[in-house]
């Protein structure tokens, strides 16, 4: 039988010393560290809620907030033994789920061991659904069952498609393992790899940015995805040379307006279809929903206010958001679950999805087969 609710706020540095005891009683393995608690209570982008009973802090619930996104992450819950089976888990839950539904989150995900029957049950009572499995997750080797609750009620209408997620080997293949993810996606005999990745980059590459390699444009995209037999579509909203603006040097522009006049060049040559106009969220939804997977190149600003331009592929969507692949688990994320299938809102989306002074807004359609 449940006790009586009992006190939940939010944590403050007076609480430290009690959760980093409490941590250590409760698990052997992957622990939070007393930094990572600290890091915790002062920053943003979180709920750390505490239950205090007789001035002890008894269980703890930290729910991360992904800037950008509409995603929270039940990163940690700790009950003390003495205090297991009496509910305060399902009112820390309660409380978290509030707390992320305050801040305009629209889904709670969590990861569970496989063998941890009790939260199992408790999660699934809550109303969580299991949506995949991740291998050898834990520090021990275990793995890991992936659920997720939708905290803003809706009619479910969410289509998706199975991803195999990549992680980018470098910092400036996004292009290159967005491209392989949705290829892959679409033909499972297709087989990413890195040494695939780092070809994919020299074919499609700008050459400069910034700072730095250069991204990958667009039609350089579309050309590698051609050359592996795939159809391609490109939707562009300038004709302009890309990516220029933010090139200082003069030597670099005429490198980068070369490549791109090349690679329309090219593109007109092997009869990739280019549309100089901006794709709506309808044009990019009903691709995918007639078997396509849309590349976006979107701004990162909203996630880490560093305004680089950087690539994604589209896993998904429904009435209100449409849901993305990323393939850099970076500071942003504190895991690679949380790069896969991220919502991003519908009214979020325009805002995201351009990039620059002239506001890019660019993307790539995959579609299977040759064109």
């Amino acid at each position: 039988m449940a006790k009586e609710n009992i006190p939940i706020r939010i944590a403050q540095l007076d609480d430290l010393e009690g959760l980093v005891a409490l941590e250590n009683a409760s698990f052997d393995t992957d622990k939070l560290s007393r930094r990572s608690f600290r890091h915790w209570i002062t920053t943003n982008h979180r709920a750390l809620l505490v239950a205090e009973i007789a001035n002890a802090v008894v269980a703890y619930i930290l729910i991360i907030y992904h800037p950008g996104t509409r995603l929270a992450r039940m990163y940690s819950l700790a009950v003390a033994h003495q205090h297991r089976g009496s509910g305060i888990a399902k009112q820390l839950i309660q409380a978290g789920e509030q707390a992320a539904h305050d801040d305009g989150r629209l889904y709670l995900r969590l990861e569970v061991s496989v063998d941890n029957t009790p939260a199992i049950k408790l999660y699934e009572s809550l109303g969580y659904q299991k949506f995949g499995i991740y291998r050898d997750y834990y520090q021990d080797h275990k793995d890991a069952l992936r659920y997720q609750k939708r905290i803003r009620h809706y009619s479910d209408t969410l289509q998706h498609r199975s991803v195999h997620w990549l992680k980018q080997t470098t910092h400036f293949t996004c292009g290159p393992a967005a491209l392989m993810m949705a290829m892959h996606g679409l033909n499972r005999a297709y087989q990413p790899s890195q040494e695939e990745e780092i070809n994919i980059w020299r074919e499609a590459t700008t050459i400069f940015m910034t700072s730095g390699h250069g991204g990958c444009h667009p039609i350089g995209l579309a050309l590698a995805a051609k050359r592996r037999h795939f159809g391609v579509e490109v939707w562009i909203n300038q004709t302009g040379t890309l990516f220029i603006d933010g090139v200082r040097n003069e030597d670099k522009k005429q490198i980068v307006d070369l490549v791109d006049n090349g690679f329309k060049r090219q593109a007109t040559e092997q009869g990739i279809q280019v549309h100089y106009t901006n794709i709506t969220q309808n044009e990019l939804i009903n691709a995918f929903k007639a078997g396509a997977m849309p590349l976006i190149l979107i701004s990162t600003f909203l996630m880490d206010r560093k305004k680089a331009p950087h690539w994604v592929v589209m896993s998904g969507f429904d009435d209100d958001c449409l849901y993305m692949h990323d393939s850099d688990p970076d500071e942003r994320r504190q895991s690679e679950l949380d790069c896969q299938f991220i919502p991003i809102a519908r009214e979020d989306f325009d805002r995201m999805s351009c990039f620059g002074k002239n506001r890019l807004r660019t993307a790539v359609i995959i579609w299977p087969g040759s064109a």
